[in-house]
């Protein structure tokens, strides 16, 4: 515990904020999942659509950055922050950066033939969170958060790198 709060106090100012807001987003996707879907979807994008897979450069940094805090602060939350939560807090984020995603939803079996669902995020050719094993799902929704294009992109933090 003692290393890893040295850690934290040797990142920089912008990168401890990131690490902040993608604590909050955890949590408020978190009780996102406590709200019927019904209501939810509606808020999450267009309904079986995706956005671009064509990668956009100037966003690498801030896709990169988005998906490492909240898979590092995702073991540090005092609740549940599996797949779709990870998903729910990185679109969240990359909206306030005006980035676009694709949110997807999928189910499958596991080993023991029940069902289990599954939740990624994708912006161009980058994948935020739920990369692995979604070869292993269908797709059962895709919801495209396209934003608005004259607005800046990107953010203003050096990596964590």
């Amino acid at each position: 515990m003692v290393n890893r709060i040295k850690y934290f106090f040797s990142l920089d100012k912008e990168m401890k904020i990131l690490l902040v807001e993608a604590y909050y987003f955890l949590g408020w996707a978190r009780l996102i999942k406590l709200v019927p879907f019904k209501k939810v979807a509606p808020t999450l994008g267009q309904t079986m659509s995706e956005t671009t897979f064509a990668s956009d450069e100037c966003n690498k940094k801030v896709l990169q950055d988005v998906s490492w805090a909240i898979h590092r602060m995702s073991r540090f939350t005092l609740w549940e922050s599996q797949c779709l939560v990870k998903a729910l807090a990185g679109m969240k984020m990359l909206e306030r950066r005006n980035v676009e995603s694709t949110l997807y939803l999928a189910t499958g079996k596991d080993e023991e033939g029940k069902l289990v669902a599954h939740a990624w995020l994708r912006s161009g050719s980058f994948y935020i969170s739920g990369e692995e094993g979604k070869e292993q799902f269908t797709v059962i929704a895709k919801f495209a958060k396209v934003l608005d294009k004259n607005v800046s992109k990107g953010a203003s933090y050096e990596s964590h790198s």
